[in-house]
């Protein structure tokens, strides 16, 4: 088999192997590893959740002593700096491995290039670049959260064709079909946090269980402290303008009850009316959390978009046309005074789902 072709196919089972962790290594990259001597696999590993064994490692430990020789076929630059584990590029030159295909990369600044230039000092080959797209794809958020220092924010909507998410009288249940919610609750487990705003809880009271991170954008701590988000089975995060808590009777009594319920309660500018969105996404990525799931409500939405921090949309679409100026908006904010001002969306993939049409794509 030419060199080329089989670079690539043992890359693509590394990247598959990564996929397998999809939504559990939060803050920490999808990364997968495969060890191959002679052509045959004796080592296969991917980082499964933080704390645990980095891929190459566990690829290596499956491998034993038989490494010593062979391939390390890996979709992530080995790491030189202590995290919460040890550098992995100590360990590869221990095991005697030969030569490492790398798919990208580090992005991380404080690692970035190191790794590659260190395994080669010890003599090990190593060739970057294999299915590099591919693999920068699985881990677009990590990305951004790690040269950005920001969370990487998609935004998931289930509206009607004329793009509303309620009637005028706020009913919404149910605007797309069974099997759109369903395909819908099952992306949110590629999710480290949810965000909604507070008029979205208040309507709704939903629990959302399935996040680790649950954050509510509330200005004026108008959370109910029967919420069910309180539920003790996630942190839970409330974001409030700092000035106007001091305006507000009885907010330093809510603020305990809410924080001896374990909340998190990050204060911060006012932008116009409303939380500076900005400030709170660099507090949310120094709280480790890298890739967000927003539900709504449509204030919410439009004022990200109007703030240029959405990376991503999952649009389900039904074929309804709910009409009324009074209807809710899935998209709401300043919005754009001119059409050529439109956000973008690039790499659409449009599939069909029941009755309904699913939007997948990235923000330009």
């Amino acid at each position: 088999m030419p060199a080329k072709n089989k670079d690539k196919k043992y890359m693509s089972l590394a990247i598959s192997l990564a996929l397998i962790a999809r939504g559990k290594t939060f803050p920490n990259p999808l990364v997968g590893a495969v060890v191959v001597k002679n052509n045959r696999i004796i080592g296969k590993g991917y980082h499964k959740k933080a704390g645990c064994d980095h891929a190459e490692i566990a690829a290596l430990k499956k491998a034993g002593n038989k490494a010593k020789g062979a391939e390390l076929y890996i979709t992530l630059e080995p790491c030189t700096h202590h995290g919460r584990t040890p550098p992995c590029v100590r360990e590869i030159v221990k095991s005697g491995i030969k030569k490492v295909v790398i798919a990208m990369l580090d992005p991380n600044p404080v690692n970035t290039s190191r790794g590659v230039s260190i395994l080669r000092s010890h003599g090990v080959k190593v060739k970057v670049g294999v299915l590099e797209n591919e693999a920068k794809k699985i881990n677009d958020w990590f990305v951004k959260y790690i040269t950005k220092d920001k969370p990487y924010v998609t935004v998931k909507v289930g509206q009607s064709l004329d793009g509303r998410i309620a009637t005028s009288r706020f009913q919404s249940k149910w605007i797309t079909s069974e099997k759109a919610r369903v395909f819908s609750h099952r992306q949110r487990r590629y999710f480290d946090s949810v965000m909604l705003g507070i008029n979205t809880v208040i309507k709704d009271d939903p629990t959302l269980k399935e996040f680790k991170t649950k954050i509510v954008v509330d200005s004026n701590l108008r959370i109910p402290l029967n919420s069910r988000l309180f539920d003790g089975t996630s942190r839970v995060i409330i974001a409030c303008v700092h000035s106007r808590l001091k305006e507000l009777e009885g907010m330093a009594g809510k603020i305990n009850s809410l924080k001896q319920k374990g909340v998190i309660i990050i204060k911060l500018k006012q932008k116009g009316a409303k939380v500076d969105l900005k400030q709170l996404m660099r507090k949310l990525a120094d709280l480790e959390i890298a890739n967000i799931l927003v539900e709504g409500g449509g204030e919410l939405i439009g004022s990200l978009f109007d703030n240029k921090l959405v990376d991503r949309i999952l649009f389900f679409i039904a074929p309804k046309i709910i009409g009324g100026k009074s209807a809710v908006s899935s998209v709401e904010g300043q919005g754009r005074d001119l059409i050529y001002q439109s956000v973008k969306i690039k790499n659409l993939v449009v599939k069909k789902i029941g009755c309904d049409y699913f939007f997948d794509g990235e923000v330009e």
